[in-house]
């Protein structure tokens, strides 16, 4: 295995918190709705709801000069995300230097042993992640819902939460991702988290979702992330309360996240979830979300 390390010119590193802003505005100017559903500012968004200073910790830039080539988020234990600029998704120096970058823990970037890289519509990346040693993981689908034209309604009342009163919506969203009943010390610090994202600087272009059953219950949450007016924005999470699943509650609340979005001013909506979770997928295609070319992440074994 033979790894090169790029352009001496590209230089790697963690922005500064007061940076942060400026890494999701140029992850937000290099979207559009045809190009690849890769890490949308959006992201940084939802991580941030562990602060500011964390969110800049799990973030790598790599940029020659003041121009930011592409930009990485460790979302997790060895899932790291990347977004790179439209003009150097062949750029081969680039490429090289990102896969130095994640072979070698002492560059900072990703540790050692078993790890998953999300990387997507950036062929140069790919050749030499398939080239170093990295393999073909899960397929995850990509979708897409075009916003030029109006949102049908949920039928179901939907709520825009405030993020100082988001325990409604934290239990929903833990029952509908764990299924079982959130601990109270960790539902706190749930809590806590949506104020630091209000304190952030992604927290301006979001929107935090609650649908209510007939009875007043909140059984359905979602929430969305805009990249600006005219580009594509983030629906990110969806989900349905465990025990309150196959009354339509799925739909409904994404069809509420696609209408915020709109109202935001975005031009589509989109979302991605494993190809296996086909309850998702087919959600997601009842509210007018196109399903798009299943896409690969690749994996390194530990």
């Amino acid at each position: 295995m033979t790894i090169t390390k790029g352009s001496p010119m590209i230089r790697t590193r963690a922005p500064e918190v007061d940076e942060l802003e400026h890494v999701g505005r140029s992850l937000a100017q290099w979207l559009s709705d045809d190009g690849p559903v890769q890490l949308h500012p959006g992201d940084l968004g939802w991580y941030s709801l562990r602060g500011a200073a964390a969110t800049a910790d799990a973030v790598r830039v790599w940029s020659e000069g003041e121009r930011i080539l592409a930009v990485s988020l460790l979302d997790g234990p060895g899932l790291l995300r990347f977004a790179v600029h439209p003009e150097h998704r062949d750029d081969s120096d680039l490429a090289q230097r990102i896969t130095a970058d994640v072979a070698h823990a002492d560059a900072g970037v990703l540790a050692t042993g078993a790890a998953v890289i999300e990387v997507r519509g950036v062929p140069a990346l790919d050749e030499c992640l398939a080239a170093n040693g990295w393999s073909s993981d899960e397929p995850w689908t990509p979708l897409r819902r075009n916003l030029r034209l109006p949102v049908e309604a949920p039928g179901i009342r939907v709520e825009n939460v405030k993020s100082d009163d988001t325990e409604a919506w934290w239990r929903v969203h833990w029952s509908a991702f764990r299924g079982t009943p959130v601990p109270e010390a960790r539902l706190r610090s749930l809590i806590d988290g949506w104020r630091l994202a209000a304190d952030g600087p992604f927290f301006s272009s979001a929107r935090i979702l609650a649908g209510f059953n007939d009875s007043g219950e909140a059984v359905a949450v979602s929430a969305v992330w805009s990249a600006g007016e005219g580009r594509p924005g983030l629906l990110e999470p969806m989900g349905v309360h465990r025990e309150q699943r196959g009354h339509g509650y799925g739909k409904a609340i994404t069809l509420a996240a696609a209408a915020a979005l709109r109202a935001l001013g975005a031009s589509s909506a989109l979302v991605a979830t494993e190809s296996s979770n086909f309850g998702g997928v087919a959600t997601y295609a009842a509210a007018g979300f196109e399903a798009l070319t299943p896409v690969r992440d690749w994996a390194r074994k530990g």
